[in-house]
């Protein structure tokens, strides 16, 4: 903050010995050692309070932004909900409009007989035979290996 020199420091101490005198000077510089911290102290609290109030004004855009997302999330879910109430009230709409067609058609007189429904069968499969012909003929039969015979086991016999 300030530029002042070691020799400029030098400077003001002989002249203040020099106006105040040996006597006073040592209590004249303890009053002034308190008087600066003092000043120290009253600086760092307000450098506090300019911290705690940028804090606070921080904290409230936040709060603002997070509101904001919230309304908006709530409209989100309000258009959402009418649109399923709206889907709802048509689909009631549209049942009751069938079921009173139903009942119509139920208490009314007929007019002319209905022609019945035949249920279409379905096709039948063929059934294919799972051997072929000449397979069903012969019966099978296994090879058989032949048997080696061993001479040295005979004659030691």
């Amino acid at each position: 903050m300030f530029d002042i020199s070691f020799a400029e420091l030098m400077l003001i101490a002989v002249v203040a010995l020099l106006v105040i005198g040996p006597d006073r000077l040592p209590k004249v510089a303890r009053t002034l050692g308190a008087y600066t911290g003092r000043l120290q102290r009253y600086i760092s609290q307000v450098k506090d309070e300019v911290n705690r109030e940028i804090n606070f004004e921080e904290l409230q855009e936040m709060q603002q932004e997070i509101q904001s997302g919230v309304e908006e999330a709530k409209a989100s879910i309000r258009d959402g909900l009418d649109k399923a109430r709206q889907a709802t009230a048509d689909a009631e709409h549209s049942i009751t409009a069938a079921a009173n067609e139903l009942s119509d058609e139920v208490t009314s007189p007929k007019k002319a007989p209905a022609k019945k429904r035949v249920a279409k069968k379905p096709a039948s499969k063929k059934k294919t035979p799972t051997k072929t012909a000449a397979a069903e003929k012969k019966p099978s039969r296994k090879k058989v290996a032949p048997k080696k015979i061993d001479k040295s086991a005979e004659s030691a016999q």
